[in-house]
């Protein structure tokens, strides 16, 4: 499955495990140091919104990925590169946004996965509307809290369980 690098590769999980995996129908950019990671899904449903993301992700993430659903707005960021050093610090295997991002340039030398459908200038509100740990319904698949992420250069996909050698 690794292709003999370390590196998890999700077309190798699909040809393993076929109808067992989720394939997300989003186009991803990388933004981050390293465009393949996988964990353990958390949650997070929001429109334009970044309030309640700096508080989850400083409750630490050993083995996990934050999915947003930002609803696919590119009219603001739902992350900045304060923000993702700080999931970087403090262990986030990686952060997936349907949404967009900004100060993208502050992210490049971050060792962790960064996806993003896109990059805009402008802030988020902080109205607070957010929710965390939510079933999300992003790139005609469902991710419930728990699931198991894998992302790299070809796709992000989603099992039940890790289907990986751990």
């Amino acid at each position: 499955m690794a292709s003999g690098t370390g590196i998890i590769r999700t077309a190798d999980i699909c040809d393993d495990f076929g109808d067992e995996v989720l394939v997300c129908e989003l186009a991803f950019a990388d933004f981050a140091a390293r465009d393949h990671f996988h964990g353990e899904a958390v949650t997070f449903a929001t429109y334009e919104d970044n309030q309640g993301i700096r508080e989850l992700l400083a409750e630490g993430g050993a083995g996990k990925v934050l999915v947003v659903d930002g609803r696919g707005s590119l009219r603001r960021a739902l992350c900045g590169g304060n923000i993702a050093a700080l999931a970087h610090q403090h262990g986030w295997q990686g952060l997936i946004f349907n949404g967009a991002i900004r100060d993208s340039h502050e992210f490049a030398d971050l060792d962790f996965g960064v996806k993003a459908i896109g990059t805009t200038a402008m802030a988020p509100r902080k109205d607070g509307i957010g929710r965390r740990g939510v079933e999300i319904y992003i790139g005609n698949i469902t991710i419930h809290p728990g699931d198991y992420v894998y992302a790299d250069r070809d796709a992000v996909i989603v099992s039940t369980r890790p289907v990986h050698d751990l």
